[in-house]
């Protein structure tokens, strides 16, 4: 599979675009040799499972101009980097706790020229920063993962959605979201066709903005 399926669905992505993300095959498989952020067998399912995946978050919420996205526990990059591409106008926040992994984001984002992305080895709960949004791809139990982002919300929504949390999973997730009235899920084959996105979702989490920095 190739950066082509990127067009397929989102067709009015630039030549810049596009060439940003043909280019995410050569540096990850580059920087897949030397760390390994991206399972072997993962790494030839690149687009599909790793930047498509990432951008279901965009089929669900399409960020204006002037946002600002954390992605939390990025791991190699997933989902910031291919939503910082499509989104150039968007300034995007990526940590991780593990420091080899922010290494090979800080390579792979130089590699490319992406401006709008800075990317840093801290935990989730000592970034003093708000946002509007709050992306991840299932790094832990959504209970957790609220209180590990509490307060980290701007108080002024600018989007359709309002501000709070884009979470990417899979599976039966009744149980674990059952204390979250306010919770919607989204069914990602409802945009995407490939058989990967059968049982994928993007959660969708408002948070309440507390004023706590």
């Amino acid at each position: 599979m190739t950066a082509q399926i990127i067009k397929k669905y989102f067709p009015s992505i630039t030549d810049d675009q596009f060439d940003k993300f043909n280019e995410l095959e050569n540096l990850y498989k580059d920087w897949n040799s030397k760390i390994n952020v991206i399972s072997r067998k993962d790494i030839d399912e690149l687009y599909v499972r790793h930047v498509l995946h990432s951008l279901g978050i965009a089929k669900v919420q399409p960020f204006n101009s002037g946002a600002a996205i954390l992605d939390v526990g990025t791991g190699g990059g997933f989902p910031g980097i291919p939503l910082a591409i499509l989104f150039p106008e968007v300034e995007f926040m990526l940590i991780d706790a593990i420091g080899k992994k922010i290494n090979v984001v800080n390579e792979v984002v130089a590699g490319l020229g992406l401006q709008n992305v800075t990317a840093e080895q801290v935990r989730a709960e000592k970034v003093k920063e708000q946002f509007d949004f709050i992306v991840s791809r299932a790094v832990t139990n959504m209970p957790d993962f609220v209180k590990w982002v509490k307060g980290k919300t701007k108080k002024e929504s600018n989007h359709r959605l309002k501000n709070g949390i884009l979470y990417l999973k899979g599976g039966d997730l009744s149980e674990e979201l059952a204390v979250y009235q306010t919770a919607k899920i989204f069914n990602l084959p409802d945009y995407f066709d490939e058989d990967f996105f059968e049982t994928k979702k993007v959660v969708y989490l408002p948070l309440k903005y507390t004023g706590k920095k």
